[in-house]
């Protein structure tokens, strides 16, 4: 065994696992703080804050009683109110009859409905307040595209480049460029140029007109990776630039597309241009599940490579509340979709490898740590609303599951039988560990 090739993937590992523990501590922090604050507020006292399972690391009680600690295995966590009969919860009957009716107020099974009901939907809501917050922080940081459409940063590829930063783009090629966030019409204009290496491009410079050559708009050029793909897996970099298919050269990400889907599947032979070397790379395009504006999926081949403009286009500053508004979208889209790809696994419509597992989830974080904090902080605010999502199903366990028993209560006037309780729990729990274990399935046998 060569010991010195085993340190760098020990590393990767080592990585992986540790990007992997502070994203879902992330998340089930503020998931369990939505639970405890919420309850706080509603007169609900916690007994216990616990961060992980298992063997309690560092712990201390703060003034009103609530012990907060950190437990030794960093894989979720729990709020146990008063009353309760464990970390799960359930009612401790024997304490509670003990109880004189102010105390029993100030515990989950006492309070009236409405305080049991906003303390359990508080965890999901504070994973979405969660996404939000990231992503309005993310918009503000990284501004919105200025107008008229401004060279930024200019990234490097082995192409003609005369531009520079700071250069208006009056036009391409005689044609005046849409507004870069009007998708479609951008998309269009960029359809109807010329499909050559080199272009026309009309700028302003220091106040004055100059045409001047550079490359296609969209170069096939590697501005990030997807994890878990073909190009990952395969070697590809951020920054790398596809010069060839099978020996055919290329300049623009369209032909790279078009390659790509048209494979059938079959291997590829890459030429990769990457800090002035050439790399010749063998991947194989995966068959993927992509949602359709219109609703749906479609399934084509992949690579993994997201492309972008060969510069970086200059931003200007946006506002809080612009911000805010442009992340909540963000995160309807999100859970738009995330349901519409659950729906159509269950009907059959497309893979049920599309569902990733715990290994899945940290290679994922791992890789996503590894292409810089922003990438990072978009993949936390991504899982954040997956968590939401999947603890609004009306599963037993759940909070969507013990929602479901409110709602039963509130128009009984009485709450499921003890006896009710348990099997629904039971039947719950069976499920989420066969979703658990079809899932970590997936992570090991999909390819």
């Amino acid at each position: 065994m060569d010991i010195p090739q085993l340190i760098p993937q020990f590393g990767g590992v080592l990585w992986t696992l540790l990007a992997f523990v502070i994203a879902l501590s992330v998340i089930v922090a503020i998931h369990e703080y939505g639970h405890y604050i919420v309850g706080r507020w509603s007169g609900i006292d916690a007994e216990v804050f616990s961060l992980g399972f298992g063997p309690v690391l560092l712990s201390r009680v703060d003034r009103r009683g609530t012990r907060w600690q950190l437990a030794a295995l960093p894989f979720g966590g729990y709020v146990k109110f008063k009353g309760d009969a464990n970390a799960s919860g359930g009612a401790d009957g024997e304490t509670l009859s003990q109880m004189t009716p102010a105390e029993l107020r100030r515990t989950m099974n006492g309070a009236p409905l409405w305080a049991r009901s906003a303390t359990v939907a508080a965890g999901p809501v504070f994973n979405f307040a969660l996404t939000i917050l990231l992503f309005t922080g993310l918009f503000m940081f990284r501004g919105v595209i200025a107008e008229p459409l401004t060279v930024g940063d200019l990234r490097p590829i082995p192409s003609v480049q005369e531009l520079q930063q700071g250069d208006v783009i009056l036009e391409i090629e005689g044609a005046a460029p849409p507004a870069f966030e009007d998708a479609a019409g951008f998309d269009a204009f960029l359809k109807a140029l010329p499909m050559q290496a080199t272009l026309d491009y009309t700028v302003s410079r220091d106040g004055r007109e100059e045409v001047v050559a550079g490359p296609y708009v969209y170069p096939p050029l590697a501005t990030s990776i997807a994890p878990r793909s073909a190009a990952s897996a395969a070697g590809v970099e951020p920054g790398d630039v596809i010069t060839g298919i099978d020996g055919v050269p290329i300049f623009a990400f369209e032909q790279l597309r078009q390659r790509v889907e048209g494979s059938n599947g079959e291997t590829l032979g890459l030429e990769v241009w990457r800090d002035g070397q050439v790399l010749d790379l063998a991947l194989t395009p995966k068959r993927t599940d992509e949602p359709l504006p219109e609703g749906g999926f479609r399934t084509v081949y992949r690579i993994g490579i997201v492309g972008g403009l060969f510069f970086e286009p200059a931003t200007e500053t946006t506002g809080p509340l612009t911000a805010a508004g442009a992340a909540v979208s963000r995160t309807w889209e999100i859970a738009q979709g995330s349901l519409s790809g659950l729906w159509h696994m269950v009907a059959g419509n497309i893979s049920s490898c599309n569902l990733s597992g715990p290994i899945g989830i940290a290679e994922t974080s791992g890789a996503m740590a590894s292409q810089g904090g922003q990438s990072f902080l978009t993949f936390i605010a991504v899982l954040s609303t997956a968590v939401g999502l999947l603890n609004l199903f009306p599963v037993p366990v759940l909070d969507g599951g013990h929602l479901v028993f409110f709602g039963y209560e509130a128009v009984t006037g009485k709450p499921p039988s003890d006896k009710a309780l348990r099997i629904l729990m039971s039947v719950g729990l069976a499920l989420i560990l066969s979703l658990m274990v079809f899932a970590l399935t997936n992570d090991l046998f999909c390819p």
